[in-house]
């Protein structure tokens, strides 16, 4: 009987670890499932203030495109689609109710890291705050093709950013390029990738020349998804193409015996006044985390005091955005 004690000792420790695992569990499934809840929240809540005109940006987005349909009837059919970001029609809106609904199955991510990250990034991204924000890149474009006769929203002047960054003068349309709700980079039997547009938006290019990654990369101007948002306005598959694109450019420029930088190796200068949701979200670069920073999900799970208390902000209804 002696002899077996040692046996039986060990079972019963590794029946208590095992008891001790499953008591933990792993919450991250969970964390997922509240995320999705509190995200339909958000984005009932989001489509109601586009609807009822609560957010700044997009009714002036609606105006603009109005004025400038008038005395540019040329440009209307290109003017209505860029309107379409006002309302619940519009890309950017479309995308974000499109990952909302993908994040319930999770054979659309690599792991549970990925499709937690993902649920936290859409469940931000449905802020009405961030989204106001999110709106001054096609406001932005529709001030810029008025030629200085409406105002820009949330950036600097054309000239002034030209002049801090070392750029060109933005082109129309240019704080939309590299946002994939409104195109994609292909690549072309030369090797080289090049935007190509969605839609309507393609008429972009009667007034533009054709936009190379490689020289878009080291002279792009400021633009709110290139610069604040594309961490939580990009989904994982996004996220991969665009690395997938840096990748072949910077392959094709080592050959070369040349260097390539990412063109979010730097932030680009062009903002001005942002929601505090905005002002502390992550860098662009972090856009392609890897699930080594798993920890830190979880972490900014149980200290983001926004996610605690959406709930009763719902309950409270939305001011419009500043």
């Amino acid at each position: 009987m002696v002899g077996h004690l040692p046996r039986v000792l060990t079972l019963i420790t590794v029946m208590i670890v095992a008891l001790t695992l499953s008591a933990c569990g792993d919450d991250r499934p969970e964390q997922i499932a509240k995320y999705q809840q509190l995200t339909q929240q958000r984005l009932e809540l989001l489509s109601t203030s586009l609807k009822d005109d609560q957010l700044r940006n997009a009714n002036l987005l609606k105006q603009y495109t109005s004025i400038l349909a008038k005395r540019q009837p040329d440009l209307a059919p290109l003017l209505n689609e860029l309107a379409k970001d006002a309302d619940t029609e519009g890309p950017m809106f479309q995308s974000l109710t499109r990952r909302y609904k993908e994040l319930s199955n999770s054979a659309n991510f690599v792991d549970l890291d990925q499709q937690l990250a993902e649920a936290q990034n859409v469940y931000q991204a449905a802020d009405t705050s961030l989204y106001n924000d999110m709106l001054s890149d096609p406001v932005n474009v529709v001030a810029d093709m008025s030629k200085g006769q409406l105002a820009r929203v949330n950036a600097i002047s054309r000239e002034a950013e030209a002049l801090a960054n070392g750029t060109d003068a933005t082109e129309p349309g240019s704080q939309l390029v590299g946002n994939p709700a409104y195109g994609s980079w292909q690549t072309g039997s030369n090797g080289m990738s090049f935007w190509a547009w969605y839609g309507m938006y393609a008429m972009f290019s009667n007034f533009t020349r054709p936009i190379y990654y490689d020289n878009w990369s080291s002279r792009r101007g400021y633009s709110y998804y290139n610069d604040v948002g594309r961490y939580r306005y990009t989904s994982p598959k996004q996220a991969t193409s665009q690395a997938k694109t840096f990748e072949q450019t910077k392959k094709r420029f080592d050959s070369q015996g040349k260097r390539f930088d990412s063109p979010y190796a730097k932030t680009r200068t062009g903002s001005t006044t942002l929601s505090r949701q905005s002002t502390s979200a992550p860098k662009p670069s972090s856009t392609t985390r890897t699930a080594s920073t798993s920890s830190k999900f979880r972490s900014n799970y149980s200290k983001d005091s926004s996610f605690r208390n959406s709930s009763s902000r719902t309950s409270r209804g939305v001011s419009r955005g500043k």
